[in-house]
């Protein structure tokens, strides 16, 4: 994390346990890695292979939007006590823009809104090159724990 800037994060977030907790879901099946967390940001990456294509050979859209989501629900929820709530993904949409065929797919997700109820993650995926492939947009739920005070 960034020293220059105080973080937007509840807790502090740690690498590890965030890619522990992808064990034995679709994130390990399609290769998808936390990468980095910033000040405000978290980035992740996804392979273009044979796990992410659909039949033309590209990123399948589907797939960049499981990375997205992804992203922005594990940044949601780093950004609230979770002792009392917890996130869930409200609405996703993505505009996918440049297809991809081969290297891999990264993500960087940051905050838009952060209300008592609600919160908007702008997520940005980028080729190996650098070049603009999909943007989404990501609404989560922010629930009360019941008996949580």
């Amino acid at each position: 994390m960034q020293n220059d800037q105080q973080p937007i994060w509840f807790s502090t977030p740690n690498l590890e346990h965030m890619n522990a907790m992808c064990k034995n879901t679709a994130c390990e099946a399609m290769g998808i890695q936390i990468t980095e967390v910033g000040h405000d940001f978290i980035r992740g990456t996804m392979p273009a292979d044979q796990r992410t294509f659909q039949p033309f050979g590209l990123v399948h859209g589907g797939a960049n939007v499981v990375l997205a989501e992804t992203l922005g629900s594990v940044a949601a929820n780093l950004l609230v006590d979770n002792s009392k709530f917890y996130c869930v993904g409200q609405e996703v949409n993505a505009n996918h823009v440049r297809g991809v065929r081969s290297g891999k797919v990264t993500g960087t997700a940051t905050l838009w809104h952060a209300g008592k109820s609600s919160q908007v993650w702008n997520i940005e995926l980028h080729d190996d090159q650098g070049k603009l492939t999909c943007i989404s947009r990501l609404t989560m739920a922010v629930v009360p724990i019941p008996g949580s005070k």
